[in-house]
């Protein structure tokens, strides 16, 4: 077992501290209307993504257990950018739901991190980006769960309890792949040196960040980059695996700057809703 916290009692307090279910039309002042429709879109953003990513290895696991495992991670990732959608819609006020936000965006409108849009690659590779990914996003949403705007701090209340699963597994596998054989331990190396360079954005605090964490209903994520470079030190131990890489950081994503292979995701993802738009689902 790697040394990750598992549902931890901090988790549980700030579950209990969440705000009753039907706060989802809390006021929303109107200055504040973009900068909150801007951070409800990478939320959104990111568990959308990488969701559909996720999908994508459905049916190419090694054992039925772990391609069910993969599955479920992905459907608990949509099931979270379902609500910061919705909620991001009705942010904005212009009649879209989460739906149209995830199927009839362009990509230069999606607002995710470039981590999530990576091609899987082999197996290794995506645990690795999960394990990335799920540590940085435990973090956050702990966070999150004490947002000053209650409709965000209820939606990760809920999803911390997730994503600490999602966490727990990806790291029990890094520490498994680590250990295991030459070629595991060597394509988890390759993973690790394929990822490192996108986690530099995963705590960039642009304008439109800095303004949410000003107005309380988001965090600064700088904040927690030393509690996460030691999580991820932790488990890369266990496995008996080298840091990451000190690399230019690539940025971008948060503002719709992306690389070619989300376009072609989105291709696949909005195939149906944009080809029949009058369908009912």
């Amino acid at each position: 077992m790697p040394s990750l916290p598992p549902i931890s009692e901090r988790d549980v307090a700030l579950a209990e501290r969440a705000p009753p279910v039907g706060a989802f039309d809390a006021p929303v002042e109107d200055a504040h209307r973009p900068i909150l429709f801007e951070t409800l879109l990478r939320l959104g953003d990111d568990s959308l993504i990488l969701g559909q990513r996720l999908s994508e290895h459905c049916g190419h696991a090694a054992s039925v257990e772990v391609d069910l495992s993969i599955a479920n991670i992905a459907l608990d990732l949509v099931g979270q950018a379902t609500y910061f959608l919705d909620l991001a819609g009705k942010a904005e006020g212009a009649g879209r739901d989460g739906d149209a936000l995830a199927f009839r965006r362009d990509v230069l409108d999606f607002r995710n991190c470039l981590l999530v849009e990576q091609p899987n690659g082999d197996f290794a590779r995506i645990v690795v980006r999960q394990f990335f990914f799920s540590t940085w996003q435990h973090l956050l949403l702990g966070r999150l769960a004490g947002s000053t705007f209650a409709p965000i701090a209820e939606i990760a209340a809920k999803a911390v309890k997730e994503v600490a699963y999602h966490r727990e597994l990806a790291g029990e596998w890094v520490i498994r792949l680590g250990d295991g054989t030459e070629e595991s331990r060597q394509r988890t190396i390759d993973g690790i040196d394929w990822t490192a360079r996108f986690l530099p954005e995963l705590f960039e605090m642009d304008e439109s960040a800095g303004k949410a964490a000003g107005a309380g209903f988001g965090v600064d994520v700088a904040s927690f980059r030393d509690e996460y470079d030691a999580a991820i030190a932790a488990v890369l131990g266990e496995a008996g695996l080298p840091l990451p890489p000190a690399q230019r950081p690539i940025l971008g994503g948060r503002r719709g700057h992306h690389s070619e292979h989300l376009g072609h995701l989105l291709a696949v993802m909005q195939f149906l809703p944009r080809t029949y738009p009058d369908a009912k689902w």
